[in-house]
C-alpha cells in the first residue's frame, strides 16, 4: 500500500524525488501525491520517453491549484495536438532567438536606467529591484503599457503567481488575486487592440496573441488571450530569481567573475551552469495516452506521471559531480534536448519545451554581464542560504547590494 506523500514532497521539496531515486537505485518511483498514483521519473532517457506525445498528454496533469494560479486556464501548456502545435507556434514567432536578443536589449536599458536609483539608495536587494526592470523591459517590449505608477503593483502581482502559487495557505489566495487583477489588465489591453484603441507594432507580442486565430479561425476569448499574454510577461519577470542566484554564485566563486569581466567565452557557460546547478520548478506532469512498459515499470492509461527536473539535471549519469558547480563543463558540452532541462526537454515548436528558453538565457547572459562589467558594488553580512523547499528558490535575503557604483 502506498503512502499519501504529499507532506514529505513539501517537507523536501527539491530532495523530494533524488531521495527515492537513490534509496531504490532506479530512476523510476511510484508515490501518492494529492491522493493519487503517481511515477516520478528521471534522466535523459526518461525525459525523453516522457515527451514523447503518443505516449502522454498534458491535459488534466496539472493540479487546479497551479491552473488557477501559475499558468491559468485554457493557456498552452495544458493543450495536446494541433491545437498545442498551433498555439505554440505563436509563441515561438514572438519568442524566438532574434526576439530573444530584443529583450535582452530592453532589458539592459531599463537596468542602466535603475542604476542611479540603486547608488543613491545605498543599499538595495536585487531580488526586488530586478523584477521591477524585467517587468518595465517586457512590457515595453511586448507593446503592453505600463505607467511608472503602475510599475511596482503589476510587479507585485506577476510575482505573486510565480512565489506563491503552490502554497496552499494564504500565499494561494494572494495568488488567486493576483491572477484575477493582472488577467482583467491583460484582457482590458487585449480588448484595446482589438477595438482599435491601441495600435502595438506589428509583430510585437501583444499583437500577436490579441490577433491569434485558433486553427478553427477564431479568436482567443479575452479570457484565454489574457492568459497567454501573461504566458509572456510573467515568465520573463519569473527570471529574476535565476539573476539572484546568478549574483551568489559570482559572490561565491569569484574565479568566475574575473573570467567574465575580460571575455564573452564562458558567459554562457556560466548561465547554462545556474540554470543546471540552481533549480526552479522541480517537475512537470503528464499523463499517460497509451499504456505502455518502460524498465519493467508499467504506465497504465490515465496514470499522473512527473519528470523530475531537478534530479534530471543532476543525474550522476549524465553529469560529471553533478553537486559542484563548474561552468567550464559547458565550455565543449552540446547541449542535448533531453539532458539540460530546468525550462522542459523535447523540440521547442512541437513539444512542450519553453518556447521562452532564449528569453531566459539572452537575460541571465546580459544580467551577468552587467554585474561583472557596468556596476561595483559590496556584499554585506546576509542570509544566503538557498531553500531547497522554497519553490522557486532564491537567495534568502533577496541578495542586498550596497553601496553600488557604475563603472
Amino acid at each position: 500500500m502506498l503512502l499519501e506523500s504529499s507532506l514529505a514532497f513539501a517537507l523536501e521539496g527539491y530532495r523530494f524525488g533524488t531521495r527515492r531515486f537513490r534509496a531504490t537505485g532506479s530512476d523510476v518511483v511510484e508515490v501518492r501525491l494529492a491522493l493519487q498514483r503517481t511515477l516520478v521519473l528521471r534522466g535523459a532517457e526518461a525525459a525523453r520517453v516522457f515527451y514523447d506525445t503518443t505516449r502522454f498528454v498534458r491535459r488534466g496533469a496539472m493540479p487546479g491549484l497551479l491552473q488557477k494560479t501559475l499558468l491559468g486556464v485554457g493557456g498552452v501548456q495544458g493543450l495536446d495536438g494541433e491545437s498545442h502545435r498551433a498555439r505554440k507556434a505563436m509563441f515561438l514567432s514572438v519568442l524566438g532567438p532574434e526576439r530573444a536578443r530584443e529583450l535582452a536589449d530592453e532589458v539592459l536599458r531599463c537596468w542602466q536606467e535603475a542604476l542611479p536609483r540603486w547608488e543613491r539608495a545605498g543599499e538595495v536587494v536585487l531580488l526586488d529591484e530586478v523584477a521591477k526592470v524585467l517587468c518595465r523591459a517586457v512590457c515595453a517590449w511586448a507593446g503592453v503599457p505600463l505607467p511608472e505608477r503602475d510599475v511596482a503593483r503589476r510587479t507585485r502581482d506577476l510575482r505573486s503567481l510565480i512565489e506563491e502559487a503552490g502554497d496552499p495557505r494564504l500565499g494561494y489566495v494572494r495568488a488567486r488575486l493576483g491572477r484575477r487583477r493582472a488577467e482583467a489588465w491583460c484582457a482590458g489591453v487585449v480588448q484595446q487592440v482589438r477595438d482599435g484603441s491601441l495600435a502595438p507594432g506589428e509583430g510585437s507580442a501583444l499583437h500577436a496573441v490579441a490577433l491569434y486565430r485558433e486553427p478553427g479561425g477564431d479568436l482567443l476569448e479575452p479570457r484565454v488571450a489574457a492568459v497567454e499574454l501573461l504566458n509572456v510577461l510573467r515568465p520573463t519577470v519569473a527570471v529574476h530569481r535565476w539573476v539572484a542566484l546568478a549574483a551568489l554564485a559570482l559572490h561565491e566563486h569569484p574565479g568566475s567573475r574575473e573570467a567574465l569581466r575580460d571575455s564573452d567565452d564562458d558567459v554562457l557557460p556560466f548561465v547554462h551552469e545556474v540554470r543546471r546547478y540552481y533549480p526552479f520548478f522541480p517537475v512537470v506532469a503528464g499523463r499517460v495516452r497509451q499504456g505502455f512498459e518502460w524498465r519493467g515499470v508499467r504506465f497504465p492509461v490515465g496514470r499522473r506521471v512527473l519528470l523530475d527536473l531537478t534530479a534530471t539535471d543532476r543525474d550522476p549519469a549524465a553529469w560529471d559531480d553533478p553537486d559542484d558547480f563548474r561552468p567550464e563543463r559547458f565550455r565543449s558540452r552540446d547541449i542535448g534536448a533531453f539532458d539540460l532541462v530546468p525550462q522542459g526537454g523535447s523540440d521547442h515548436a512541437t513539444g512542450h519545451r519553453c518556447a521562452g528558453e532564449w528569453v531566459t538565457i539572452d537575460i541571465m547572459a546580459t544580467a551577468v554581464r552587467a554585474l561583472v562589467r557596468d556596476m561595483d558594488y559590496e556584499v554585506p553580512p546576509q542570509d544566503l542560504r538557498v531553500s531547497t523547499t522554497r519553490m522557486p528558490t532564491a537567495p534568502a535575503s533577496g541578495f542586498v547590494l550596497r553601496d553600488v557604483r557604475t563603472a
